[in-house]
């Protein structure tokens, strides 16, 4: 099947170019020469780089938003994925000129000389760069306070350019220190987290990643302007280019990009791994517990574990900025309802059991489901967002004759729907307006981390 997929698409080629002129036959060979040679090897060869969205590895898993999305396309056009890791940005760009790599999976900022060579695809939201550096009385307010002052950047990147022309720009007396090359972006900020250096340069929106990790960060001056951003492929590579496109645009794909943004853009597994360190062999330090407390609510225990890393990246010691706490994220009233208070919410054994009770609570509130399976949707949906704006979903399924006991493209649809008046201002609504989107890629993201985990049994 998957040769008849290829020679399908080669027979496609050769009968396009075989309708053109002498002239447009022989450009048209070129440029579909890409495309072509990627479906004959087999192989989509993508270079990219080590960083904390784009490619790394997590518990012998390779993991990336880059990498998620390199291993979809090469899933849609039926090949095989090879990676390869460059050092450089700089390296990249070369072996995408000399033909070694058929595209470039990272988050490139769209620039007049590469615009000249090669095409920008799956946009991603634009950034501009500011300065990373520690919160405190000494934190600079100005680029001008830059005067005198030592800058760490990766080499040959666009963040050294920025830091010359500024340099340039406030009359020469920054300290312009270029790192090791072993040393990425990432790197830098975590030596500035961790005062090893005073001053390096990311995008805004980087370094508000890493600032959900290190809260002594502060990212707020900014050195630059909004970008645009995306990956590279070579501007001759037409067929390669369209298909690209054409499968970016596609529902399933801009699906994927949303739920990946959330896992590796609000809270990567990246900082996890460097924050909680997991023994060999385990899925995390509390495999003890969430074995112990599982059977209560009769889940398997890889389920729970699987909530309990979306909601934490399973540290133990996590505070999000409204309040929830502890492994399970439990809110404070939540918590209180279940025995704890500002001394043990934070205890692991204590913040899983009550999460445990409060699943259980949820189970119950859903029992009219009597697909187990399907009523575990449901309870992942009520634990992200509360039962309330479900319970609205499922009046609104019913009303609109889907199952009210189903939860993909039935209920789900309908807490989409949730944000607009014609919805919201339903009479079956009894909780108003609410923005699902995030809900949505909560249950899809835990099932699928919870499949990850059976796998690894």
């Amino acid at each position: 099947m998957r040769n008849t997929h290829k020679i399908f698409a080669l027979f496609i080629f050769l009968f396009l170019i075989s309708c053109l002129s002498k002239k447009e036959e022989n450009k048209a060979e070129v440029v579909s020469a890409d495309l072509s040679n990627i479906l004959v090897s087999d192989t989509l060869r993508v270079a990219t780089m080590y960083g904390s969205t784009s490619y790394f590895l997590f518990r012998d898993e390779l993991m990336g938003y880059d990498y998620e999305l390199a291993q979809n396309f090469a899933k849609y056009l039926n090949v095989n994925l090879k990676i390869i890791i460059a050092k450089s940005e700089t390296e990249m760009i070369q072996l995408l000129q000399e033909r070694k790599v058929d595209l470039i999976a990272y988050n490139f900022i769209e620039t007049k000389q590469l615009k000249q060579v090669f095409s920008f695809v799956l946009p991603q939201s634009e950034s501009y760069q500011v300065l990373i550096q520690n919160i405190g009385s000494k934190s600079l307010s100005s680029v001008t306070d830059l005067a005198g002052k030592t800058v760490y950047v990766t080499p040959n990147s666009i963040f050294k350019q920025r830091v010359e022309a500024l340099n340039d720009e406030i009359g020469g007396t920054i300290n312009i220190v270029e790192a090791a090359d072993s040393l990425t972006n990432d790197d830098l900020i975590e030596m500035v987290a961790d005062k090893k250096i005073d001053y390096t340069v990311a995008y805004r929106k980087v370094g508000l990643l890493h600032k959900y990790y290190h809260k002594n960060l502060d990212c707020r001056l900014a050195i630059g302007f909004n970008q645009r951003n995306g990956w590279l492929v070579r501007s001759g590579s037409t067929f390669l280019l369209k298909s690209v496109r054409f499968w970016s645009q596609m529902h399933e794909t801009e699906d994927l990009e949303s739920r990946l943004s959330e896992k590796y853009w609000d809270r990567s597994p990246y900082f996890a791994m460097k924050k909680v360190k997991i023994p060999k062999g385990a899925i995390s330090p509390f495999d003890p517990l969430f074995k112990k407390y599982a059977p209560l609510i009769n889940w398997d225990w890889h389920l729970l574990a699987a909530v309990a890393f979306h909601e934490s990246r399973f540290d133990s010691s996590e505070v999000s900025w409204a309040g929830a706490a502890g492994l399970m994220q439990l809110m404070p009233r939540t918590a209180a309802n279940f025995g704890l208070d500002k001394k043990t919410i934070l205890n692991p054994e204590k913040n899983i059991e009550a999460g445990v009770q409060y699943i259980k609570s949820l189970n119950m509130a859903f029992r009219k489901i009597e697909n187990k399976e399907e009523r575990i949707k449901f309870i992942l949906a009520a634990y992200n967002s509360g039962p309330a704006h479900i319970f609205d979903a499922m009046a609104l399924a019913d009303k609109y004759g889907k199952n009210p006991n189903i939860w993909f493209n039935n209920v789900e649809y309908f807490l989409l729907k949730k944000s607009e008046p014609e919805f919201y201002n339903d009479p079956v609504v009894k909780y108003g307006s609410f923005g699902g989107k995030e809900t949505v890629r909560y249950v899809q993201n835990t099932l699928d981390t919870y499949e990850k985990y059976l796998s690894k049994k």
